[in-house]
């Protein structure tokens, strides 16, 4: 029953799981999978090597033997999944997406170390905006990842590599990360779950920081309880991550059966009528499930999320990339690095006074959203095609980020959603964001 790779696209966890149980299929299959993968596909910057799959599945079969073949006790076995290549994987190459910064990395990123003490298997590193900068997936020199509904729009980004293999169905997760909406934005326009935990609860350690004091890991899937199986798998504290926090266990678990949700009293679609009609679509069915929607002030929401690239958070990404920028600046991409260098511009005088502001924007937000279960918004209030990102490569990234660039600044947490697809067949997402 191996003889036919192409099956196990868009497989869940629970088909990975159930496959490996009933004895339909064992691991050696993943040397099929890999060869259906296209050599020019660009959501992929390494793959894993026939030599490396080999030495990774003899570990398994290891990991199998130690726990008497109880595959309870390794719940993502032979599971396979990719990451974003500014995280490290033991052995491979991390480049954010800028070959001249590259280097091997000699130990795994903790979260990837957990997920493969789980069982899972890494097939490969994927593309993404270089340095994580950018909502698009257009800026980087291994190529444009295309929309996985239409190749003439964009993906979304920086994890835009990550996104498309879910969405396509090559592997059953993957890891992106979050700074500015880059684990949310790509799900939206490609029609998947994107999970983006609270600061800290993901391990950064192996992370290259794009803002290292916002950053997030973020997981992409199919299904919303495959996300949380890989967080429990991959969560928890890091000694080794500076900003790992503990789980205080006080925080709110569940939604009652009525959930309360805050809507925006003003949205901004751009002129993208697909977008607004889906979203509106949303609420609607939010409402026949039950849902009580309360309209609230986005203002604090909208004025914080300016602070992202508008202030000196600006500044944590230029220090990210300082040694590039400063030994090899022609290497960078002529909008990173345009962004990047606005950093230099903000004093720390700047930057004291944006992290006052963002304290109080952040506790406004805060007792906005005090007594609901969730903010819902769209992930994104449009989408573009190639040639109007080329055309406007800043505005319409901006624009992307409208409901996603105030997230980090006040620490909150979120889950984009599909929510339909829009009368020309692309995708919309809506995203539920609380604390």
């Amino acid at each position: 029953m191996q003889s036919l790779p192409l099956r196990t696209l868009g497989w869940t966890l629970g088909d990975w799981q159930h496959a490996y149980a009933s004895g339909d299929l064992t691991p050696d299959f993943l040397f099929e999978l890999l060869q259906q993968f296209p050599d020019s596909d660009p959501a992929w910057i390494t793959r894993v090597s026939p030599e490396q799959l080999s030495a990774r599945l003899a570990g398994l079969a290891a990991q199998r033997a130690a726990v008497d073949g109880d595959l309870a006790k390794l719940p993502l076995y032979g599971v396979p999944f990719a990451v974003k290549d500014n995280i490290d994987a033991a052995g491979w190459p991390t480049t954010a997406a800028c070959p001249e910064f590259a280097y091997v990395a000699g130990e795994d990123a903790t979260v990837v170390g957990r997920l493969q003490a789980a069982g899972a298997v890494l097939l490969g590193k994927t593309n993404l905006d270089q340095f994580a900068t950018g909502l698009v997936g257009t800026r980087s020199p291994y190529g444009a990842v295309p929309n996985s509904f239409d190749p003439a729009y964009v993906s979304g980004g920086s994890s835009s590599g990550s996104a498309s293999v879910v969405a396509r169905g090559l592997v059953a997760f993957s890891l992106g990360t979050d700074t500015a909406g880059s684990g949310r934005v790509p799900a939206g326009f490609n029609n998947i779950v994107g999970l983006k935990p609270t600061k800290g609860l993901l391990s950064n350690k192996g992370l290259v920081p794009a803002c290292r004091t916002l950053d997030c890991i973020s997981i992409f899937a199919l299904t919303v309880a495959d996300a949380e199986r890989v967080l429990t798998v991959a969560g928890g504290f890091d000694a080794g991550d500076a900003y790992s926090r503990r789980n205080p266990g006080t925080a709110p678990v569940a939604i009652g059966a009525t959930p309360r949700l805050a809507v925006p009293d003003s949205l901004e679609f751009f002129g993208d009528h697909g977008n607004e009609a889906v979203y509106q679509q949303s609420l609607e069915r939010l409402r026949e499930l039950g849902a009580e929607l309360v309209i609230v002030d986005f203002a604090p929401f909208r004025e914080l999320a300016s602070q992202l690239y508008q202030g000196p958070w600006v500044a944590e990404r230029t220090v990210a990339v300082s040694a590039m920028l400063a030994s090899a600046p022609e290497t960078i991409n002529p909008v990173v690095r345009g962004i990047v260098e606005g950093g230099l511009g903000f004093s720390a005088c700047d930057a004291f006074r944006a992290e006052y502001a963002r304290a109080g924007l952040s506790r406004a937000i805060e007792l906005a959203l005090d007594g609901f279960d969730a903010l819902v918004v769209p992930t994104s209030p449009t989408l573009r095609t190639l040639d109007e990102m080329q055309a406007e490569p800043v505005l319409f990234n901006s624009q992307f980020g409208t409901y996603t660039n105030f997230t980090n600044l006040a620490d909150l947490s979120a889950l984009a959603l599909p929510a339909g697809l829009r009368d020309d067949g692309l995708p919309a997402g809506i995203t539920l964001i609380a604390p």
